[in-house]
């Protein structure tokens, strides 16, 4: 976050996000209170009930106890990390959750996604910024309609979450339920990384193709079973979801 930002008040000019749904409220877990704080200002300016933890073990504590629609999450935490801390709340909910990091490299956002986060933003970052990408993972979360996607063997409960494969649950983390919705969606389509990027969590991740790899990998790892992959690589392309048989 810039110091212009993190010093002075929340600047009356700035573009505002009301008109959306503002009765959510967020958690915010970052160690560093200056920071936390002036993230609690922007949100609470834009309509949003913000609460603030300090620490991952105290941030889980709020977590069970507020039941937030929204956790905004540092990926290093004292006494307990982020990428911990993200991990337990996926395993109990699926609430909605955004990782700040520090760090510049492809594999601390991956570390982010593969861990349960449903979106990034690398410090310094515009607290606007922050607040449009935590709307669009609101809207994104409160647009989907009960809806049953079934593709050979794989079946996906897009509301719910849930994932069977020949009819056993497999545990999935939000990012790949997400990703394996978009495959679903556009069976025997080849698309690109770029495509997948976009279409999964509608943002464009310049540079960010090594992570889609990766999560691409872990789902294939995930669903695939002997004799039977449904993402198939198109070398020089992209991806393809096959449906078994074809």
């Amino acid at each position: 976050m810039s110091r212009r930002c993190l010093d002075e008040a929340p600047p009356t000019g700035t573009p505002s996000f009301r008109g959306m749904a503002m009765s959510e409220s967020i958690l915010i877990v970052e160690d560093d209170t200056r920071i936390a704080n002036w993230v609690k200002v922007y949100f609470e300016r834009e309509g949003f009930s913000a609460e603030v933890a300090h620490d991952g073990e105290v941030g889980l504590t709020l977590a069970r106890h507020l039941d937030p629609d929204l956790i905004i999450l540092d990926l290093t935490l004292p006494r307990l990390d982020g990428v911990e801390l993200c991990r337990i709340l996926r395993r109990e909910s699926d609430v909605p959750i955004i990782m700040l990091t520090a760090r510049e490299a492809y594999a601390e956002r991956v570390i982010g996604l593969d861990s349960g986060s449903d979106d990034y933003v690398v410090k310094p970052f515009d607290p606007n910024e922050l607040i449009a990408r935590a709307q669009a993972v609101l809207r994104r979360v409160k647009g989907k309609v009960q809806q049953i996607l079934t593709r050979g063997n794989i079946t996906l409960n897009e509301t719910t979450g849930m994932v069977t494969v020949n009819g056993e649950a497999v545990d999935l983390s939000q990012a790949q339920i997400a990703l394996l919705s978009t495959f679903m969606r556009h069976p025997n389509q080849v698309l690109t990384r770029d495509q997948l990027i976009s279409l999964t969590f509608n943002e464009d991740f310049d540079g960010f193709d090594r992570a889609i790899d990766s999560q691409v990998a872990r789902l294939r790892r995930q669903i695939g079973r002997e004799g039977m992959q449904p993402i198939q690589t198109v070398y020089g392309a992209g991806y393809r979801f096959v449906e078994e048989g074809e």
